[in-house]
């Protein structure tokens, strides 16, 4: 099984644990957190990846560093995911569960890219714009490239729209140079 796959069932299993504990967002910002933690810690990554540390070790120190803090449900599933030799994938299940909380909220993530930096408001005003065309609330990640000259490039997932001026002059050339030519 492919890691993403994996990560994706840690994180199903995860959200039915928030939704039972009426806890969704508060989940999401232990696992994204310790996800972060993981991939950033070099030190905390080759102590979880230690063959020689022995399971219940690795289970303990876990214990002790987020059993107070955290709710009981959350350090049962860190320590599963422990017990299972899928911590390294802590960083993947952080994301994967941000993508199923998106999907379940009905929100989605734009790229979107401008020629200019916007004046304040126009971020929000674009975000609601997409909103309404798509039917799902649109999480804007703004970018800036003057390369564009004018609109705006949405690139959500796979698809991307193209609303830029470089591409409209692109497509009047073409059709200024006629089939032949």
């Amino acid at each position: 099984m492919r890691n993403e796959t994996i990560a994706t069932n840690y994180a199903e299993a995860l959200l039915a644990l928030a939704v039972k504990a009426n806890a969704v967002d508060a989940y999401a910002g232990y696992v994204s957190a310790l996800g972060t933690a993981v991939a950033q810690d070099p030190v905390l990554r080759r102590f979880l990846a230690a063959p020689q540390v022995a399971l219940e070790r690795k289970r303990a120190v876990i214990a002790a560093a987020i059993g107070d803090q955290l709710p009981r449900p959350f350090v049962h599933f860190v320590q599963k995911v422990v017990a299972n030799r899928r911590q390294l994938l802590l960083p993947d299940i952080a994301v994967a569960y941000a993508a199923l909380v998106d999907e379940r909220e009905g929100r989605v993530h734009a790229t979107v890219t401008v020629a200019r930096t916007p004046q304040a408001g126009e971020a929000e005003a674009l975000s609601a714009r997409l909103s309404t065309a798509l039917n799902k609330a649109v999480v804007a990640h703004l970018a800036v490239d003057p390369n564009i000259l004018g609109g705006v490039v949405v690139r959500i997932g796979d698809t991307v729209m193209d609303g830029s001026v470089r591409r409209r002059l692109a497509t009047l050339k073409a059709a200024l140079a006629g089939p032949g030519r």
